[in-house]
């Protein structure tokens, strides 16, 4: 049988017994138990009753959270000329054409997020394989292929999440630091399940959300309960 540390054995006495929970108590048990070193990021996990497989049951989109993430978002863009100017002015981290296409194919991904013009993808393209994988491939259904620069690369550095579903159904994503008031953490919580919610695509059929459970980056998780989550 696992030992556990006295940090970790304390925080499975807490959460045992805990499921279906109301999404304060969730935050409150999370929050509560995040006493690792450093600040820990609060995550979300649902799972979806969808099959990614089929193109009418992907689910994809974004939001920008109430109270942001907490997070530093490094943010590269694949533009010439003005827009790339835009782009460095608003604050991009890495702007580059065929020479940041070099870089990425060196495998240094120094970025969290990337955003493209329109003409710059027959380059993005040929990084496919090494951004898809890693969900940084540019898309204009979530904005980042666009030559509205500016507003994509502030959005992504204010705290404007991307969600995609994995092949088992579950989308996941960060929502919040531990040091982030109760409040800011439920306003976020929220705020990504309707998200999720309103991206439910045509292809769905029976219960659409089967699962949301809550953890930190080093704590156990405790489920939600789903209608409590979803305001039904």
């Amino acid at each position: 049988m696992a030992k556990y540390g006295k940090r970790t054995t304390a925080a499975r006495e807490a959460f045992a017994g805990k499921a279906d929970v109301t999404v304060s108590e969730a935050v409150s048990l999370v929050k509560d138990n995040a006493k690792a070193k450093f600040d820990e990021t609060i995550e979300i996990a649902v799972v979806l009753g969808v099959d990614p497989r089929h193109a009418d049951q992907m689910v994809r989109g974004k939001i920008a959270l109430p109270n942001g993430t907490g997070k530093t978002m490094r943010v590269a863009v694949f533009a010439r000329g003005d827009k790339a100017d835009e782009a460095t002015a608003a604050g991009a981290d890495i702007v580059g054409a065929e020479d940041l296409m070099e870089i990425v194919q060196s495998g240094k991904i120094e970025f969290d997020r990337c955003i493209a013009t329109p003409d710059m993808m027959p380059i993005v393209g040929r990084l496919g394989k090494v951004l898809g994988p890693r969900n940084l491939m540019p898309n204009p259904k979530v904005g980042t292929v666009t030559m509205d620069v500016k507003d994509a690369v502030e959005a992504a550095k204010g705290g404007e999440v991307q969600f995609k579903v994995e092949k088992a159904g579950v989308v996941h994503a960060g929502i919040g630091k531990a040091s982030f008031t109760a409040a800011k953490l439920e306003e976020n919580v929220l705020a990504f399940v309707g998200a999720v919610q309103k991206a439910k695509p045509a292809g769905s059929k029976g219960t659409y959300m089967k699962k949301i459970s809550l953890t930190s980056t080093m704590g156990p998780s405790v489920t939600l309960n789903v209608d409590n989550a979803t305001g039904n």
